[in-house]
C-alpha cells in the first residue's frame, strides 16, 4: 500500500468516521428539539411496567439515535429517585433493541444516493423555514445526509484494504476466533462511546467487501459490550441504585454475547436463511449483520424480560448496599377527599409535616458533610431537596384547589397558614443544601478548618437543629408552649452567630485563619441563621401570628 493510499484510508476513514458521528449527532439533536421536553416527561411516565419499559426504551432511543444517551438518561433519571432499579432496567432492554434502526438503516446501499440531495433539503429548511418545527426537522434531515455522506466517505476510502492481504488476514482471525473479534470490538465502541458509530464502520467495510459475515457478527458482538462503557461513566458519583442500573447494562449485554457465543453457528446460519440474496456480495452480507444486530438484541431482550425481577434481584446481589430511599410525591393528600374540606385540609397537614420532617433531616445531612469528611452525602442532600421542592409544588396546587370548596373561615385560616408554612420549610431546605455545596467546596479545595472551627459550627448546629424540631413538632402537635420555647431560642442563635462571626473575624485578622476558611465558615454560619429564622416563622404560624 503506497503512501498515497494510506493518508487517504487514515483520513478517508476518520473524516467519514467523524461525519457520521455529526450527523447522527444533527438527527438527534434535530428529533429532541421537535420534542421539547417530552422525551424525559416519556421516559418518567411512561416506564411504570416492564412492558411499556422496554416500548419506551424503543421509541427514546430511536428518536435519540443512541442507547448510550437513552441509558445515561436513565441513570440520571434513578440517580434523582424518579425511577426504580426495575423500571432501569426495562428501558435499557428496550434501548438495545431501538440502537439497532441506524445499522439497519445504513445497511440499505440506495440510501447512500440520498445523501447529498438529504443535505441540500436540510440547508434549505434549517436556514430559510420560517416555522421553528420546520427548522428542527430540516436539523433532521441534514443530519440524515451528512450521516450517509460520512458512510459514503468510509465506504470509499476503505476499498483501498481489498488490496491489503495482510489486513483481510487479520480480520479474517476475527471469525476463526471469535473471541479476538468480541474484544476488537469492544474496544473500538469504547473509543468512540457508541455503538450506532462502531456498527456503522463494521457494515461501511462490509459493503466494500472488505468483512466476511463470521468476522463481522464477532465485531457486532463486541459492540454490544464496549457500549456499556458510556453509561459506567455515567453512573461515576451517582447513588447506588443509579450505579446498580449502570452494571445491569453490562451484565445483560455481557450475558447474551456469552448465550450468542455459544450458539454462534447456528444464529449465524439463521441470518443467513432469513436474509434475501442481493446481487451485490457486500449488500449482502451488510443485511445480515444489520439483521444479526436485530435478532441479538430483540432475542436477548425477550429472553431476559419475564425474568427481570430475578434479574434485578443478581445485581443488588453482584452491587451490594444500603442506598437512602426518600419516597417521592405525595403521601397523604388526595383530591377525593375535597368533598369533606375539612378532611382534606387534615391530610395536608400532615404532608407539610412530613415534608418538614425531610428538610430538617437535610440540615443534619449537611453539616455532617463536614464532620465525617464524606462527599457523598451531598447525594442525599440532593434527593431530600428534589423531593422538598416537589413536595411544595404539589401542596400548593391542591391547597389552591382546596380554596375554592366552600371552607369555612376558620380552616380558610388554616389553609393560609400551611401555605406559608410549606413556604419556610422549602426555604430551610435551600439553606441546608447552601451548607451542603460549601461542605464539599471545602473537602474538594482541600481547605484547611481548624478543630475550634469545628467545634464552633457544631454547636451553632446543634442550636438550630434544636430549634427546628421543635418548630416540626409545634406544627405536627399544634404546641403553642413549644413554639414559644422556639421563638424564645432565636435570641440564643441570633447571639450565637454574631460571637462566632466576630470570633473569626477576630482569628483571620491574627493571621491564624486560611483566608477562604474564613468565607466558608462565615457562609456556614449565616445559612444556619436563617434556618433558625425559619423556625420562628413556622412556630409563629402555629401560634397563629404569621
Amino acid at each position: 500500500m503506497g503512501d498515497i493510499a494510506l493518508k487517504e484510508l487514515i483520513f478517508g476513514a476518520i473524516g467519514g468516521l467523524a461525519l457520521f458521528i455529526f450527523g447522527m449527532q444533527l438527527m438527534a439533536e434535530g428529533l429532541q428539539k421537535a420534542a421539547g421536553d417530552k422525551l424525559r416527561r416519556i421516559l418518567e411516565v411512561l416506564t411504570t411496567n416492564r412492558f411499556m419499559a422496554v416500548i419506551t426504551g424503543v421509541i427514546i432511543t430511536v428518536l435519540v439515535q443512541s442507547s448510550s444517551t437513552t441509558t445515561v438518561m436513565v441513570v440520571g433519571f434513578v440517580n434523582a429517585g424518579l425511577m426504580s432499579l426495575a423500571q432501569a432496567v426495562g428501558t435499557i432492554f428496550g434501548a438495545n433493541i431501538g440502537t439497532t434502526v441506524t445499522a439497519l438503516l445504513v445497511s440499505f446501499k440506495g440510501f447512500n444516493e440520498l445523501a447529498l440531495p438529504a443535505v441540500a433539503v436540510g440547508v434549505l429548511f434549517s436556514f430559510f423555514a420560517k416555522k421553528r418545527a420546520y427548522r428542527y426537522m430540516g436539523q433532521v434531515i441534514l443530519g440524515f445526509g451528512i450521516l450517509f455522506l460520512g458512510m459514503n466517505t468510509m465506504s470509499a476510502s476503505l476499498k483501498v484494504l481489498r488490496g491489503a492481504p495482510a489486513f483481510l488476514a487479520f480480520v479474517e482471525s476475527f471469525g476463526q476466533t471469535p473471541i479476538l473479534g468480541i474484544i476488537a470490538g469492544a474496544v473500538f465502541t469504547m473509543s468512540v462511546q457508541s455503538s450506532s458509530a462502531a456498527t456503522g464502520v463494521i457494515v461501511a467495510m462490509t459493503l466494500e467487501g472488505i468483512l466476511p459475515l463470521p468476522s463481522a457478527l464477532a465485531l457486532v458482538l463486541g459492540s454490544n459490550i464496549g457500549t456499556c462503557v458510556t453509561a459506567m461513566l455515567a453512573s461515576i458519583g451517582a447513588n447506588l441504585t443509579a450505579r446498580r442500573a449502570a452494571v445491569s447494562h453490562v451484565v445483560f449485554n455481557v450475558m447474551g454475547v456469552v448465550f450468542f457465543l455459544i450458539i454462534l453457528r447456528p444464529f449465524t446460519e439463521l441470518v443467513v436463511r432469513i436474509t434475501p440474496e442481493y446481487n451485490n456480495p457486500g449488500v449482502l452480507v451488510a443485511r445480515q449483520v444489520a439483521n444479526a444486530h436485530i435478532i441479538f438484541n430483540v432475542t436477548n431482550s425477550l429472553l431476559f424480560l419475564p425474568f427481570i425481577n430475578q434479574f434485578v434481584k443478581l445485581i443488588v446481589r453482584l452491587v451490594p448496599g444500603e442506598e437512602l430511599v426518600v419516597e417521592r410525591g405525595v403521601k397523604f393528600i388526595d383530591r377525593r377527599m375535597f368533598k369533606t374540606p375539612a378532611l382534606a385540609l387534615g391530610s395536608a397537614e400532615k404532608e407539610v409535616a412530613r415534608m418538614g420532617d425531610i428538610a430538617n433531616y437535610m440540615v443534619t445531612d449537611s453539616i455532617n458533610i463536614l464532620f465525617e469528611n464524606r462527599i457523598d452525602i451531598m447525594k442525599d442532600v440532593e434527593q431530600r431537596e428534589s423531593v422538598v421542592d416537589e413536595l411544595e409544588k404539589e401542596i400548593a396546587i391542591y391547597l389552591a384547589e382546596l380554596s375554592n370548596k366552600g371552607l369555612t373561615g376558620k380552616d380558610s385560616e388554616r389553609l393560609t397558614m400551611l401555605l406559608h408554612a410549606i413556604n419556610d420549610i422549602e426555604r430551610i431546605g435551600d439553606h441546608a443544601e447552601n451548607i451542603a455545596t460549601l461542605c464539599v467546596g471545602k473537602i474538594e479545595d482541600e481547605i484547611p478548618f481548624s478543630d475550634k472551627a469545628r467545634e464552633e459550627l457544631a454547636s451553632m448546629h446543634e442550636a438550630v437543629i434544636k430549634m427546628t424540631t421543635k418548630a416540626m413538632k409545634a406544627f405536627k402537635d399544634n404546641d403553642s408552649a413549644l413554639a414559644k420555647q422556639v421563638i424564645e431560642e432565636d435570641d440564643v442563635v441570633d447571639d450565637l452567630e454574631r460571637n462566632l462571626r466576630n470570633r473569626h473575624i477576630e482569628r483571620i485578622n491574627l493571621g491564624k485563619c486560611h483566608p477562604t476558611s474564613g468565607v466558608i465558615y462565615l457562609d456556614v454560619i449565616s445559612n444556619f441563621e436563617r434556618i433558625g429564622d425559619h423556625a420562628v416563622n413556622i412556630a409563629q404560624i402555629v401560634l397563629g401570628e404569621y
